[in-house]
């Protein structure tokens, strides 16, 4: 009867489409889509587009198989929890919906990186920089002109120096990037040029040179702390999935009819969701939190 039911609406799905002169493929994908720009969240374009350009989007054929993987899996433990068609097609359709968000976490995942060396890059450069000029907006001149920096940052360092310029000091100026771009290394540079540039000191270059020996350590103990993340992430996914059988291995230790007698009870159907949400919720944080920002506070 379930059956029946879900067949009757895949057959009036696709006559309804196909008399309107469209796939229900093409359906499927442009209504995902647009439901996905409507609820993005706002910095996702930008991320999108630094994504591309680096090459790391996802491409079709990426997503066709998180499709498949993930959405497989999840109607394989729909059923296999409830031994019910309808339920398998709900949960592998809300798995769907997720393959967007977890796309978006790689993707912002990607472009903290790509954020996090630029901002490396700016800092060592600024640095060197004002071993020559001893002066901090004429070190973001040198650095800005030399082509080493990439958008977004490229772009707010030349705010930083028109800002500098237009208020007569750097405080204001230091204080907006450090805000755009909360990282140690940029916070405790600035500060260093800050004072520097409030004191007037004469030998700046044993504190400038401690300054490269920290960034160095910061940023060592970044890509130590990536590693860290990416062989605990693969136990993590392992152990997590592993979770999902737990109503498989009930069922081998007591009997197949004797379960599909339990899922008569009401309270038993309400414990096996349970399991599943909170499992997949704690999955989702988890990829999350693999997926944070390199290098931020």
């Amino acid at each position: 009867m379930e059956l029946f039911i879900m067949l009757v609406i895949a057959v009036f799905v696709m006559s309804y489409r196909m008399q309107n002169g469209e796939s229900v493929y093409t359906f499927i994908i442009n209504s995902i889509r647009d439901i996905y720009n409507k609820y993005a969240p706002y910095s996702y374009q930008e991320v999108r587009a630094k994504s591309k350009e680096l090459g790391t989007e996802y491409t079709p054929k990426e997503y066709a198989v998180q499709v498949i993987l993930i959405g497989g899996g999840a109607a394989v433990v729909g059923y296999f929890y409830f031994y019910s068609v309808v339920r398998a097609i709900l949960y592998l359709a809300i798995a769907i919906m997720f393959i967007p968000y977890l796309a978006y976490l790689r993707t912002k995942k990607v472009y903290s990186e790509f954020l996090f060396e630029i901002v490396q890059v700016y800092c060592t450069n600024v640095i060197n920089e004002f071993n020559t000029t001893q002066s901090f907006v004429k070190a973001l001149e040198g650095v800005r002109d030399s082509g080493i920096l990439e958008d977004p940052v490229y772009s707010d360092v030349c705010k930083v120096i028109d800002m500098s310029y237009a208020n007569g000091t750097i405080d204001e100026a230091v204080q907006w990037f450090d805000a755009k771009y909360p990282y140690y290394m940029v916070k405790n540079m600035h500060q260093l040029f800050v004072q520097i540039t409030k004191e007037g000191a004469k030998d700046s270059g044993e504190s400038l040179e401690n300054m490269m020996l920290d960034i160095d350590l910061l940023v060592e103990g970044v890509y130590r702390d990536k590693m860290d993340r990416q062989a605990s992430h693969t136990k993590f996914l392992t152990f997590g999935i592993a979770l999902y059988g737990l109503a498989i291995l009930v069922q081998a230790l007591l009997n197949i009819n004797t379960y599909k007698t339990m899922l008569n009870e009401w309270y038993v159907r309400l414990l096996l969701h349970g399991i599943i949400w909170i499992n997949t919720y704690f999955i989702i944080s988890g990829e999350k939190f693999y997926n944070e920002d390199t290098g931020v506070e």
